[in-house]
């Protein structure tokens, strides 16, 4: 029983950044209602961003490592807020109302782009932060095995739980909640009403890249890395699990994730772990097409 006390710890943690993202894709894709692969590719590459920038400042500028790591966080930050500038302006509104496939192969290419911008900013070495509030916190303990988790995830479990209270509270009570969910039912009847449909729109990409940046830069300062290649995995998985929750309600995708986050640490704990992302992706399409069907007949009758 300790032990998978411990594994429904751990699992509490990844789920945690699962979660965050699931938030912020539903954001936008509530609206967009098209595949966004770039997604995972801005988690990485603020994580990675922040990374480089606490590298640089704490070798090249001689900053202690706290300023080194603050700095780096608010280059993740502005960095998150000028591609969702990007992608809501040049890509998203231009290519809305063509094709789905439109968006999913441009997505594709900016996720390549990115990937290869960390890539190269990192001369394809992957840099680590020092382990920081790496002191364990016990839980419980017996015949010598003690069940833990360490101070910095204890601080990210808690940040993002408070971040998602706060952003969903927001979004229930407040009137751009309102506006979204008014747009993602129907955008030209909320036109109608008087919304600012593309005003709404582009607050939602934004808002949904800063959950992917602090998701970034929350990885990368427990893990001490986040690799160039690590977006196209997160945003596939992100992808699948929002599929198959629905892009009605950015809490429900969250807790959906988080489950998904404790499913991921439970079969790590008692599984061959190379099998467990292929297992994982033929539940989640298993999943996708019962619910799927459903929806589509229920949509009929």
């Amino acid at each position: 029983m300790l032990y998978f006390y411990q594994q429904v710890l751990n699992g509490l943690h990844s789920g945690a950044l699962y979660a965050l993202l699931a938030f912020g894709y539903v954001l936008t894709n509530g609206i967009l209602h098209r595949t966004n692969l770039a997604y995972g590719a801005v988690f990485a590459f603020c994580g990675q961003t922040m990374i480089l920038t606490a590298a640089f400042s704490y070798q090249a500028l001689w900053l202690t490592l706290a300023a080194s790591v603050a700095l780096g966080v608010v280059a993740a930050l502005l960095y998150a807020a000028l591609i969702s500038h990007v992608l809501s302006r040049n890509v998203f509104e231009k290519l809305a109302d063509r094709s789905p496939n439109a968006i999913v192969v441009t997505t594709l290419g900016i996720l390549l782009f990115l990937s290869e911008a960390s890539r190269i900013a990192a001369d394809t070495h992957d840099l680590w932060l020092p382990p920081m509030l790496a002191d364990p916190v016990i839980f419980a303990e017996g015949d010598g095995f003690k069940v833990t988790l360490t101070v910095i995830q204890l601080l990210d479990c808690a940040g993002v739980i408070a971040v998602v209270a706060l952003a969903a509270w927001l979004f229930s009570h407040s009137r751009f909640g309102r506006a979204w969910r008014a747009v993602s039912d129907d955008p030209k009847a909320a036109a109608m009403c008087g919304i600012d449909v593309r005003a709404v729109f582009r607050r939602a990409v934004l808002y949904g890249g800063f959950c992917a940046a602090l998701a970034g830069v929350l990885a990368g300062l427990y893990y001490g890395n986040v690799s160039f290649g690590t977006g196209l995995v997160y945003g596939l998985k992100i992808l699948f699990v929002t599929a198959v929750g629905g892009y009605l309600s950015p809490l429900k995708a969250a807790l959906g994730a988080a489950a998904f986050g404790m499913a991921e640490s439970l079969w790590a704990g008692y599984f061959p772990l190379e099998w467990r992302d292929a297992w994982i992706y033929l539940f989640l399409v298993a999943m996708l097409m019962l619910i799927g069907a459903g929806r589509d007949q229920a949509k009929i009758a």
